[in-house]
């Protein structure tokens, strides 16, 4: 599964949870071994330059996780610590979701599994850079193959949705929109569309106020659903 060239690649860029979910389960922590011994931003770099530090992959699941939360890529914070959200975002996440951090950080119940594992690097404004683009190629199917039982995937920002759900017109703003068509539409695991929880969406946020009022109720009625089916 990959962001390749050529018809077959494609669709595996379009239906990447489909064509993981059908593939005999990995066992996630060997994989996530792997991931977290991988150098090849850093050493063999695909796309520009290498990446500007040690790597660092931050990643959480397990075989039992039944929410998933595709993001984009860890923050300077996270790189440090080693723990997900472990920032303002994070904090803003956490109340959006209805979730405390012991049930945040339960590997059992939630995977976190951004499109680039490492924090990136900042650029010339001080802001994250994208993902980097060698990881999902690389290791997204092998880690979705290892969460057989999700039920929910809330994909963060643009870079989760393009993978996750394939280009869609209109960009973000669009696709969050049309939050409750895509989680009609998806099988198990459903999906839902989310901006990203920095406090540089504050003023999407105020734009964009149906977010909170019309999303935010649905949003933590699925994620209780999918934590209370992993308590089971």
């Amino acid at each position: 599964m990959g962001l390749g060239r050529g018809a077959a690649s494609r669709r595996r860029m379009i239906h990447p949870i489909s064509a993981a979910m059908s593939a005999a389960p990995e066992n996630f922590e060997a994989t996530a071994a792997r991931l977290r011994a991988c150098r090849l931003c850093r050493d063999a770099p695909l796309y520009g330059a290498p990446l500007p530090h040690e790597p660092r992959p931050v990643v959480q699941g397990s075989a039992t996780a039944r929410l998933l939360i595709a993001s984009q890529a860890p923050g300077n914070r996270a790189h440090r610590s080693g723990i997900p959200f472990s920032d303002p975002s994070g904090r803003r996440l956490r109340a959006w979701l209805g979730l405390d951090e012991a049930a945040f950080y339960d590997p059992a119940r939630v995977a976190i599994l951004p499109m680039g594992a490492c924090f990136p690097g900042l650029d010339a404004k001080g802001g994250d850079r994208p993902p980097r683009r060698e990881c999902a190629p690389t290791w997204r199917a092998d880690l979705l193959a290892g969460l057989p039982q999700l039920d929910l995937i809330l994909v963060i920002g643009q870079y989760a949705q393009a993978w996750h759900l394939g280009p869609r017109p209109g960009g973000l703003t669009e696709t969050v929109a049309r939050w409750r068509a895509i989680l009609d539409a998806s099988a198990r695991p459903r999906v839902l569309p989310l901006p990203h929880p920095s406090w540089r969406n504050n003023g999407w946020l105020r734009t964009n106020p149906w977010f909170e009022a019309e999303l935010l109720p649905v949003l933590r009625a699925e994620v209780a659903r999918a934590m209370q089916a992993g308590a089971e």
